[in-house]
């Protein structure tokens, strides 16, 4: 038995199960010559007009194009670019009926020509010299997709990389009215061959089959004449039968084999292209002549010239059938495609596209309307003209119910919805209708699951990225643990001598540190010693001067009052010279005191600011000893104090002692001239001693005011020091202290001012006596009288003095006292 090739060669041919056999129809269009149709005066170009998706925009509204320019970009493999078919203006990008079953709206470009068939720059290519991708790239880029119906894009199929055993052309155009291969084939048959070339070389297959239908015996050998030179070109006129045409059921004619459901011919070795898509790769390679136009077969009853027409693509099919002397009747239905797999339009602007092949435009008696839908009789006359070997009847039932596993079952995607069954159904029933409406409905359901497959692919990949992220985390901190307890272990014999290393230095720098705190401690401590030695010497000095004064000076006053009590005159004489004295020695010793002043106040405070360091650098060491020295130190302030007012009270007898004599020598000098003149003279005696005695308290108060000052910075280095065992006793402490120096100080102001006063109303009283007295017996009595008043109110003074030093003393004993039993 010969080989399959070899039977192939001696022109063998087989049959396919079904068919059907309608009326042709074909010979009204197919004795003309092919027409080019005059430009419209709009073009709608829809940007997806293949199967796959649609290109990125190019261009934009306003814009300018020309003839052949690429309007959109193939940026997919599944995409194919449309082109300007002519040149003009872009005037919309808008939506627009698509020429599809559904009529729903797409996306088209509008563009007005301007008549000037303006072509872009074309650059032509040499296939024999051209490689494989520049020549996939070119089909591409030139907008190439299956002509026959399908729209498939035809660099996919021309770039396979398997084996490819045979070539089928299509070109048995099957379906009644349909003469545009035919006329392709009579015009342009060895354009037709060129193009079959070019896929010669993309596919590199074993032979060619042209298959032709029977009746087309002058495509037939034109197409035979053309391929003369050609090995391996073979061209097949195929029985007149409806559904020939069909890419299974040709494959079938004219090898006998047949594709497995569910695959695609190229799985067997075989690709199939149509006639008109050959003519396009020839035009688009050797001219770059993109797809722009196509042949349309224009033919029905009701036009007066119906022929093929060379169309541009985006021509409306209104314009195409006025170009055709179009005479609409009532109720006029106008199909695209042939009468068996085509669909009616519902809007007559619907342009013109790549897999547009037929407009029939029929009467009502040429085609008449479809009668109502019947039951099924169950007659299988549908499954005797099923080309696919189906079962039509079963898959109706299912396509009802949308039963789609069932439909899936009866293979219904293997229906190439040619139409047989319906044309043989004695019920009239749509079966195509259904079938499309199911397959519609599958495909939406399984985009549905991929959709939640991927999802789900997702949520897994994420699932298992997150846990390979936790893994690798947990096995990097426990090689991190390793590593650090490897180190630790080396470590840990040289980590121990390091730190007994460090510990003996701190050691030692504490013990330096401490060295020299206590030799600076006990420098300052002798520092504060001679401080107070010299302070305490200064003050037995003093003391011994003041009571060597306040002898002399008790001393001359009783022996001026035993003068006066014997003789009033020579009292008075004598507190005259007196005065005069103490004037003398006070012009004499105020500067010197002024000076001694000045010069003890910078002692004073350097004495205060050592005993202040002194107090503070011991209690670094020890808070006990800060206390009692801050106690020694509140003493010795307050008999500094207690001496100063001491030295002030002498300087002020002495004052007013000098001043009672120089005052009764004035009265005895003036009395005998004028009692009148005495009393002014001793007036202002008087006034003269009270501003003394002002001065020599002001000088107290503020002698009071540096010592209160030393004993407060002494109590807060006191409290400082105790601050170093317990912060809050330290601070109850401090307070207490504070409160109490406040007390003792406001109560000596107090009782110095309250003597004070009570000097100055004694020393006033008596004068006003001495005033009054004067006047009515003796200015010589008086003066006597006043003297002794001043000397009581001083012995009152020294008295109220000598307590308040007494009380100080007793409180600052106290202190000291508490201070020691809060230590202990």
């Amino acid at each position: 038995m010969p080989s399959l090739f070899k039977q192939i060669q001696a022109g063998a041919l087989w049959d396919f199960h079904g068919g059907v056999h309608p009326p042709r129809r074909k010979a009204v269009t197919s004795e003309k010559p092919i027409i080019s149709m005059s430009l419209p005066e709009r073009l709608y170009i829809p940007l997806r007009q293949h199967i796959g998706v649609a290109g990125q925009l190019l261009v934009e509204v306003g814009e300018r194009v020309l003839k052949g320019q690429a309007l959109t970009a193939a940026n997919n493999s599944m995409t194919v670019p449309v082109h300007a078919p002519t040149s003009g203006m872009i005037i919309a990008i808008t939506d627009h009926t698509s020429p599809h079953p559904s009529a729903l709206p797409e996306s088209v470009i509008v563009i007005e020509p301007d008549g000037l068939e303006e072509w872009r720059e074309r650059e032509p290519l040499n296939f024999a010299t051209a490689d494989t991708q520049t020549l996939l790239e070119r089909i591409q880029d030139s907008g190439i997709a299956g002509m026959g119906g399908a729209g498939f894009p035809t660099h996919i199929k021309a770039g396979l990389h398997q084996p490819v055993d045979y070539l089928i052309i299509n070109a048995v155009e099957c379906e009644p009215y349909i003469t545009a291969d035919d006329a392709l084939m009579q015009e342009a048959p060895t354009t037709i061959v060129k193009g079959i070339d070019i896929l010669c070389k993309l596919l590199n297959p074993k032979a060619v089959l042209i298959g032709i239908e029977a009746d087309k015996p002058i495509a037939a050998a034109g197409m035979r004449a053309a391929c003369s030179q050609r090995e391996h070109y073979y061209v097949r006129e195929v029985p007149v039968k409806y559904p020939s045409g069909g890419e299974k059921q040709l494959i079938q004619l004219l090898t006998n084999k047949e594709v497995p459901a569910g695959r695609r011919p190229a799985d067997i070795g075989i690709v199939m292209q149509n006639i008109g898509t050959a003519f396009a790769i020839a035009q688009a390679v050797l001219d770059d002549h993109p797809l722009i136009s196509r042949i349309v077969t224009v033919t029905g009853e009701t036009l007066q010239r119906p022929q093929n027409v060379q169309a541009l693509i985006g021509t409306p099919v209104a314009a195409l059938l006025d170009f055709c002397g179009y005479q609409a009747e009532l109720e006029q239905k106008v199909i695209m495609g042939g009468p068996m797999m085509g669909f009616t339009l519902p809007d007559l602007a619907v342009p013109v596209v790549k897999t547009t092949n037929c407009i029939l435009a029929p009467s009502h008696t040429e085609l008449p309307n479809a009668g109502p839908e019947l039951d099924c009789i169950r007659c299988s006359a549908c499954a005797d003209a099923c080309p696919a070997t189906l079962l039509p009847q079963q898959l109706l039932w299912y396509s009802k119910a949308k039963d789609h596993d069932k439909l899936k079952e009866y293979n219904l995607a293997d229906c190439i919805e040619c139409g047989a069954c319906a044309y043989v159904c004695p019920s009239e029933i749509p079966l195509v209708q259904y079938y499309r409406i199911a397959k519609a409905e599958i495909r939406e359901q399984q985009r549905e699951a991929l959709k939640a497959e991927q999802a789900k692919a997702r949520f897994e990949a994420r699932n298992a990225r997150l846990e390979a992220e936790k893994q690798a985390r947990l096995a990097k901190n426990q090689q991190l643990a390793a590593a650090r307890q490897q180190s630790q272990q080396q470590n840990a014999g040289s980590n121990t001598v390091a730190a007994a290393l460090e510990r003996i230095k701190a050691k030692q720098q504490n013990a330096t540190e401490t060295a020299q705190r206590s030799h600076a401690d006990i420098v300052a401590e002798r520092e504060v010693k001679k401080q107070q030695a010299r302070a305490y010497q200064a003050q037995q000095a003093a003391a011994t001067h003041t009571d060597a004064e306040s002898g002399a000076q008790s001393q001359s006053t009783s022996q001026n009052l035993d003068a006066t009590s014997t003789d009033p005159r020579q009292a008075a004489v004598a507190a005259a010279i007196a005065r005069a004295k103490a004037r003398q020695q006070q012009h004499t010793t105020e500067p010197a005191q002024t000076a001694q002043n000045r010069a003890s106040a910078p002692a004073v405070t350097d004495s205060q600011a050592t005993q202040n360091h002194a107090d503070k650098a011991p209690s670094q060491d020890d808070p006990r000893k800060a206390a009692v020295a801050a106690a020694l130190a509140r003493a010795k302030a307050r008999k500094q104090q207690q001496g100063a007012e001491a030295e002030q009270n002498s300087a002020l007898d002495n004052n007013g002692e000098a001043a009672a004599s120089s005052e009764a020598a004035a009265d005895k000098a003036s009395s005998h001239d004028d009692p009148r003149k005495a009393a002014v003279a001793a007036a202002l005696a008087r006034a003269k001693a009270r501003k003394q005695q002002q001065g020599a308290e002001a000088e107290q108060n503020s002698a009071l005011d540096n010592n209160g000052e030393a004993a407060a910075s002494s109590e807060a280095a006191a409290d400082k020091a105790s601050s170093h065992d317990d912060p809050r006793k330290a601070a109850v402490a401090a307070a207490l202290a504070r409160a109490k120096a406040r007390k003792q100080q406001q109560a000596a102001e107090a009782e110095q001012n309250h003597a004070t006063e009570n000097n100055g109303e004694a020393a006033a009283s008596s004068e006003a006596a001495a005033d009054k007295a004067p006047s009515q017996d003796d200015p010589r009595k008086a003066a006597v009288a006043a003297a002794l008043a001043r000397a009581k109110a001083r012995k009152q003074q020294a008295a109220a003095d000598t307590r308040s030093a007494s009380e100080h003393d007793e409180k600052a004993q106290a202190e000291l006292a508490k201070t020691k039993g809060d230590s202990a």
